[in-house]
């Protein structure tokens, strides 16, 4: 489980094959073998990691499946790109976003840039956005200012658009979305008295 407050921006050192290797500082801190990093709001698995040494950023590798590749925005990584990293939130942390699983509903595109930041998603998904409700975009937890037919705006403060990917999200690119989860929960509580006892379809979240 995750808040949605990037802790590093890191960079994509390699892709081979079903290992993407990361750039990193600060989510190498105490990680162990089998640990879960968030990357662009993706939860994957640490296998291998080499720390920091003499002030240079120490990397780590994880396994992604084709799966995870072809249903989220990793599969358009390269070596050289900036990603949001996380890790799992611990009971003692301060809760500074909102609960974020890390399994990606659908991947969105942008349709205007930070500041006032725009993306284009799934119709079927946009009964779990709300105004001033809350959203994952690439592992980042913000607030809907407003909720469109096919999608939904925030807007980006500075320092976010500085210390993420998405202060430099073009038109057109794509980015990782995550739906509150507890909308989904809620939804499924009420099926059994929605009129044909079920909620409405909605897309297959792609797992990490």
């Amino acid at each position: 489980m995750f808040t949605g407050i990037v802790e590093e921006l890191g960079t994509v050192v390699s892709r081979e094959g079903a290992k993407l290797r990361i750039a990193a500082t600060t989510v190498l801190d105490g990680v162990q073998l089998g640990d879960s990093t968030a990357v662009n709001g993706c939860c994957l698995t640490v296998v291998a990691w080499e720390p920091p040494v003499d002030g240079a950023a120490g990397w780590w590798e994880a396994d992604v499946s084709d799966e995870t590749y072809s249903r989220t925005s990793l599969g358009d990584l390269a070596p050289g790109d900036p990603v949001n990293l996380e890790r799992p939130v611990r009971l003692m942390d301060r809760l500074g976003g909102h609960l974020v699983q890390g399994h990606v509903d659908a991947v969105g595109t942008v349709t205007a840039p930070a500041p006032d930041l725009a993306v284009r998603m799934d119709p079927a998904l946009t009964r779990y956005v709300v105004e001033k409700g809350s959203i994952t975009v690439d592992g980042v937890s913000l607030t809907v200012v407003d909720a469109l037919d096919d999608g939904f705006t925030v807007a980006l403060i500075p320092h976010t658009a500085d210390v993420t990917t998405l202060g430099v999200r073009k038109v057109g690119d794509a980015v990782n979305l995550e739906v509150d989860v507890t909308a989904k929960y809620v939804e499924r509580l009420l099926a059994a008295h929605l009129p044909d006892g079920k909620p409405a379809e909605s897309p297959e979240g792609n797992q990490s």
